[in-house]
This record gives C-alpha cells, structure tokens and sequence, in this order.
C-alpha cells in the first residue's frame, strides 16, 4: 500500500497549458487542487512552452484593426471543409462550433486581462489547396511565443491568492493508473520519479490533462492514418517528451472512449534537432516557399507542386505516396537566409525577447544566425558550388545513389524558365501560389521576389534533407460538452474529466482530419476553462 497519500477537491494530471488553464479557473471559484506533472518545475507548461505560440481567433479586435472581416459563419464553413467530420462525429463537431463561436470572447480576452498580447499582424496560414481553408488570416501570434504564454499563466497559478490554501504541486511524479470505487472515480495512482516510492491520490474529481501520444514513435506508427498507406521507415519526435499515452491506456481499462488516435497532425519538413534532447528529436521547418520540393530521387513532387501555407495534410499524404517517404528542398542561398524559418519559440528569437526592432530586422534580412546554427550543426542541410557535388553530397548523406542529377537539373532549369518569361505567363502552381502568398502584405515581405534556383550571384546550392515530423494527436479521449469522460455506450464516467490535447482538444477529435492551425493552444485554454466552471457549479458559456 501505497505510503504517500494526497487528497484534494480536484486532481490534473497535467501542467501543460491546458492544466494550468483548468488550476487557475478552478481556484478562481475557491475550490481545492492537487496537480501533478510528470516532468521538472522549470518545464512546467508542456509543448505550448516550447511553440510558435499561433492562436486562432475570429473577428478579433487584431483582425479588426487590420481591417481583416471575420464572422463566425465564415469560420464555421472553413472548419467543416478541412475537418470533412463523419456522420458519427458529433460530439467533435458541437465542440468545433462552441469554439468558434466563443474563441475570441473566452480565450483572447481571457489571455489580454492577464497583461498577455500579440503580434499586430495576423499570419495566414492553412489557406487551402483544392478545398477552402482559413478564408481569411487568423492565426494570432502571442507577443513572446508560447514560452510567454506558459510562462505568464504559470505566473498567475503560482502567485494566485488562492495558491498557499488551495493548490499543492507535485512534480517528477508519474500517473499510470485511475482508480475507482463502486463506478465512481475517486483518483489516480503512480510513482515518483525521483524516489521510487508509489504513491495514491483522491478527490472528487479527475481532471486529465497529459497531452496527446505523438512523443512516443511507436504509437504513432501504429496508429498511423490508413489515407497515408504504411507508415514512413523514420519519423521525427516533435512532440513532448512525456506524450507518451500512458494515461489514455489508464483511462482505456476503465471502460473510457478513446477515439480518432489515427486522426494525426505531423508536419511534412522535419529536420533532425541540433541539440537533440531525445531519440530522432526534430524540429518543424517552415519551409521555404520558393525552393524545389523533390522526392528522394530527386524529381519534383507533383503534378502540383509542394508548397507551404496552404494545407499540411496535402504535405504529408503527397510525401507519403512515395516509395521513399522523405523529401528534399533545393534553393540557392539568396532563398535560405531570406525564408528559412523554424516553428517554436526556441528558433525565434525575435518573437520570444519580444523586440520589434529584431523582428523587422528577421523579416527583411531572415534569420542569419538561424541559418549558420543549422548549417553547421544539422546533418539534413548540404551545401555545394555545383549541382554536381549537391547531388553528390545528397547520397553521401543519405548512403545511397537514390538522387539523380538529371532529375533535380531538369526540374531546376523548367521551374527558373518559367520565371524568365515573367509574371504574365506562369502556369507554374508554385509560382501562382507564390504570387498569390504576396498580394498579403504579412506574406511578401518574407518571401522572395520569384528567385530562380540556378544564379550564379547566389551560389552555394543548398539542399535540405525532410523528414515527416510527430507532432500532435487529433484523436483522444472522449468527452461531452462540459468535459466529462464517456464510456464506451457514450454514459458518463463520474468523477472523470477531460481536456486539451488528451481530449482531442474537445470531443475526442474537435479538429476531424485537419487543422486550420493556431487551433491547439486555444482550444486547450477553452476546455480547460469550460471544465473548470462546471465543476465549480458555473457555466462559462451561457449556450451550454
């Protein structure tokens, strides 16, 4: 038996931003809370700690100022088109429309009263490529990225009023199992990490948090989406460490739903960490539009061409359908050090010391110092004066004689001819789409002015080797409208609780197939918050 008990009124499993969310609503309302994590205090705020910090909104005041026109119905529409729910998808497509309808009211304005703001000028991201997508730009960047964001919610739970009588605190302390009383859940059960001593924890309610399953490769694999055929030979690790699923599986033996776990959003340019912390540890390339996207014997992907900003899944199901299930991109220089960008708040700078001057000075010049680090120290970035020892260093890379040279000069010389009859007579989609991305402002300053490849004034070649990267799960446990855990008939399980990622950020899937991005952090903010208020006897949203 176990020698080290707690008890409160409330346990989260979970100080991702999602359990933060949750902790502080709920000491808002004077109620009791134990939350436990896993990993160390100063790690405290999970994978949005470690983000870009995007977040969705509609008719925002940003969007307002910008003279950007939202409406909920427009959103709604874009959501239905990417999400393509199935007929049984009810509960994720109620929970889509609450947070459409309430994003801006519930989550913008809950983060600007605690002194959190964002970027001026709203990124357009997931435009769509054969089917609509975000109509208009909504993706909101946090003034400081996600490492602000988690670090000013973590500011306000640790000095709330409430924290010395109402909140305890347990890190390095692993939940692997829930337990229950005469079909109520009463708690959980796990281990220190630190000591090894087991230990139980009680309370009225359960309230799981833990994120998704994408930091373990395995599950991935084996939940991998049957759209993208076999999954790819290597994947990279995008996600949390300790997104392990661990607790879905605790849920799953209490006869808990869990749905969708093939529903996945892995990004398509994942390039191996410099500074790895784990196995295949990755990170996420915002990869640069007016390069090649090639397959790994060097011909272009197509028949329509790769490129970003438009539709991820598009990205990754066309990757997938080759032999190989790796890419490369091929630029000259002039194209690297002006769009390479990496996803999170550790590769930008600018954005998390919050200095407008650096930003600007990024955007018009890109980020050298980004540039030099994964020139140097990533093995996926190659360089050469020739396209000759560009090909060559690509099978050094890879051990193989795969790329072949006829392929990427074919593609290099029929991409730069188009360029040189000019703007009026491209029929390339590349360069349409490219052309399209600078009729936004937010969009042209970052990218080039339709660059050809092969110029002699930008050598080196640089090519760069892309993995399919882990990142989020889409799938989870699930939860009706107030975040209570369904069993597998669709009852409720009392005592048992849900939200963010582990819930498939609202519903068990709220996203469907896809995402219209800057949709995770805000849905982990509104269904913690939602939880939170029913559980204390309030209704955030009157329409609940």
């Amino acid at each position: 038996m176990p020698k080290n008990k707690h008890q409160a009124e409330h346990i989260i499993v979970g100080a991702g931003l999602a359990g933060i969310c949750t902790a502080i609503e709920l000491l808002n309302h004077n109620q009791k809370v134990l939350l436990i994590d896993r990993d160390i205090e100063e790690r405290m705020g999970g994978l949005a700690k470690l983000s870009f910090g995007g977040m969705f909104f509609v008719d925002s005041p940003i969007q307002r100022k910008r003279g950007i026109k939202d409406n909920p119905d427009m959103a709604w529409k874009d959501w239905l088109s990417v999400a393509e729910f199935s007929k049984e998808d009810s509960l994720p497509k109620q929970w889509a429309k609450l947070f459409i309808h309430n994003t801006t009211e519930h989550v913008y304005h809950f983060l600007t009263d605690k002194n959190i703001r964002f970027f001026p000028v709203v990124h357009w991201v997931e435009r769509g490529m054969f089917k609509r997508g975000n109509s208009v730009p909504r993706f909101h960047m946090v003034w400081g990225t996600g490492y602000e964001l988690s670090e000013k919610l973590k500011f306000h739970l640790l000095n709330h009023p409430k924290r010395l009588t109402h909140l305890k605190i347990l890190f390095n302390h692993k939940v692997d199992e829930i337990l229950t009383q005469t079909g109520r859940v009463i708690g959980v059960k796990g281990i220190s990490e630190i000591t090894q001593e087991s230990f139980i924890a009680t309370a009225e309610n359960t309230i799981i948090a833990t994120g998704g399953l994408g930091g373990d490769i395995e599950q991935v694999k084996r939940n991998w989406n049957s759209d993208w055929g076999t999954p790819p030979n290597k994947i990279l690790n995008g996600a949390h460490h300790y997104a392990d699923g661990t607790v879905h599986f605790a849920v799953e033996k209490i006869n808990g739903k869990l749905t969708h776990l093939d529903k996945t959003w892995p990004y398509a340019a994942g390039v191996h960490h410099p500074r790895p912390t784990k196995e295949n540890d990755g990170l996420s390339l915002v990869p640069p539009r007016s390069a090649l996207w090639l397959n790994y014997e060097g011909m272009r992907i197509g028949p329509t061409p790769l490129i970003t900003a438009f539709d991820t899944r598009f990205l990754v199901s066309q990757i997938c359908k080759q032999k190989k299930k790796y890419s490369w991109q091929i630029m000259n220089m002039k194209i690297l050090k002006k769009e390479l960008s990496i996803s999170g708040a550790e590769s930008n700078p600018a954005f998390r010391n919050k200095s407008y001057r650096q930003v600007a000075k990024t955007v018009l010049f890109g980020n050298r110092s980004l540039v030099e680090d994964m020139l140097n120290n990533c093995p996926d970035f190659v360089t050469a004066n020739t396209l000759e020892e560009l090909v060559h260093k690509m099978n050094t890379l890879e051990g193989n004689e795969d790329v072949k040279l006829h392929y990427v000069k074919d593609a290099i010389k029929e991409y730069d001819a188009q360029i040189d009859r000019g703007k009026k007579y491209f029929n390339d989609e590349q360069l349409i789409r490219l052309q399209q991305l600078r009729n936004y402002t937010g969009d042209r300053i970052r990218n080039c002015n339709f660059q050809k490849i092969n110029d002699a004034k930008h050598i080196p070649y640089v090519a760069i080797r892309e993995f399919i990267l882990s990142r989020k799960t889409l799938g989870g446990i699930q939860t009706n409208l107030n975040g209570a855990v369904l069993d597998t008939k669709g009852n409720n399980i009392d005592g048992l609780y849900a939200v963010g990622e582990a819930a498939g950020y609202g519903g068990g899937g709220i996203h469907g197939k896809g995402a219209l991005e800057g949709t995770f952090l805000a849905t982990c903010i509104l269904t913690g918050r939602i939880t939170a208020y029913h559980l204390a006897g309030k209704n955030l949203i009157n329409t609940l």
